[in-house]
């Protein structure tokens, strides 16, 4: 609801930012002028809002007045003032070269955004109250949940604290607590359900309609991921049902092949470019193909474009001292292939491998088997993550930083339960559009 509010704002201020710059240049002869403004300013403002979401300006987990939301505001502003001037000036489809109302429109429309942004961000930070959440049973994950909301109150939560059940003087309190803080909320870790004293208390507390919800349904809405201490068997059992996802399957599988074609075809003309370059950064192929596991665990190979030294371990020659994690400042990483990495230039022959049916454009990214074996060993799970097809990029890898340990892909593996349980097309178009902008971020590095 916040995100839908956030966007309706948005389309309002910029069709009132027009609408002002048209009355100041026109005034009462407005109406002879709207037609023609109308339609190319509509296609503008489709740009706009598809650029703030690209930026994460719909996240509500960014919705703060800090620096960092502002710099990343003025940069999507930026984005956006550039992109409508070389729409008006390039594309010579529409009757108006509107120089003197674009730069009054993208003046009116800055203003009015700051002002409605730092608005919303300063009202939500200061809602928790209405929402007062009570966490019972202490857990690890009850603990990043408490911590996650407070250190979120924009979310709209306000947390209290976390009941140990285990302790019997915290516990004969729970009910007057409730009452008296008008606790909205009430999270319950699995440990709850398993001591009836608990349960007995909380089912006298229907009456007072609060709504109660599990750790890991709750831990999953507010941070996008699933804590693997919370959940079990059965949790698969009701949540990857994957007979009602056939038709999802279907049509992403069209979606994936006409992709790569669209992609692939012309991103031919880059290869000798991109050849040369590998080639003259230092010895060795210019393609590598490594073994990576796939959907229900099947072995294929993944090809791209080398990026490290020919002798290290990454996949095109095995060094003496076996396969290693790679990391974000990786030495073996030559300078040509850091860019590649960078602008991720170096997986374009990944193409091929989703044309092939191996991977898909969304979906977890396929892990190496000798890592594969460690860590299904150290992570509850880890299998689990093959249900589906690997992908170029993912929910994982747009929400987490780059992975290079058995803790990282613990984390990752959360996000990536996430996305089976919720993959759909919409989520998979705002994972693609979200890593535009990581692509376009690292490569300005």
């Amino acid at each position: 609801m916040r995100k839908f509010i956030l966007a309706i704002g948005d389309i309002a201020i910029l069709y009132g930012a027009l609408f002002l710059a048209l009355f100041l240049r026109y005034g009462s002869k407005i109406s002879e002028n709207i037609g023609v403004h109308i339609v190319p300013f509509s296609i503008i403002f489709g740009i706009w809002v598809i650029v703030f979401y690209i930026t994460n300006l719909y996240e509500i987990t960014t919705a703060k007045n800090n620096l960092g939301f502002y710099v990343t505001f003025a940069y999507s502003i930026l984005a956006n003032a550039v992109i409508s001037i070389s729409f008006f000036y390039l594309i010579p489809f529409f009757d108006i070269a509107p120089k003197t109302n674009l730069f009054i429109f993208l003046a009116f429309a800055s203003a009015a955004e700051i002002g409605w942004r730092s608005g919303f961000n300063y009202t939500t930070s200061r809602s928790g109250y209405r929402n007062n959440v009570l966490i019972i049973g202490l857990s690890q994950q009850a603990q990043e949940l408490y911590d996650h909301l407070l250190g979120n109150p924009q979310l709209g939560y306000g947390p209290l604290g976390i009941l140990d059940v285990q302790d019997i003087s915290a516990t004969q309190i729970i009910e007057p607590l409730i009452r008296q803080k008008d606790v909205k909320i009430l999270v319950l870790d699995p440990e709850v359900y398993r001591i009836p004293r608990i349960v007995n208390i909380l089912y006298t507390l229907l009456e007072i309609k609060i709504n109660f919800y599990s750790l890991s349904e709750f831990y999953e809405a507010v941070t996008g991921k699933v804590p693997l201490g919370t959940i079990d068997q059965t949790w698969f059992l009701n949540n990857l049902t994957e007979g009602r996802k056939r038709l999802y399957e279907i049509s992403k599988r069209v979606y994936d092949i006409a992709g790569a074609l669209a992609i692939g075809i012309p991103s031919l003309l880059a290869y000798p470019f991109i050849a040369l370059a590998v080639r003259s950064s230092s010895h060795g192929p210019i393609f590598f193909k490594q073994k990576r596991k796939g959907r229900a665990g099947k072995i294929f190979y993944l090809y791209k474009f080398r990026s490290m030294i020919a002798d290290s371990p990454d996949g095109s020659a095995e060094g003496q001292t076996g396969p290693k994690w790679t990391t974000a400042d990786d030495t073996r990483v030559t300078k040509v292939g850091g860019f590649l990495r960078r602008t991720r230039l170096d997986e374009l022959p990944q193409l091929w491998n989703i044309l092939r049916g191996d991977m898909s454009f969304v979906g977890p990214r396929p892990e190496r088997p000798e890592f594969h074996d460690t860590l299904k060993t150290e992570i509850p799970f880890y299998d689990e993550r093959y249900l589906i097809k690997p992908g170029l990029t993912g929910w994982a890898q747009i929400k987490y930083k780059y992975g290079s340990s058995i803790h990282d892909a613990a984390e990752k593996l959360q996000y990536d339960l996430y996305y089976i349980k919720n993959r759909s097309l919409i989520l998979d178009l705002g994972i693609i559009l979200k890593t535009i902008n990581i692509v376009a971020n690292k490569a300005g590095q």
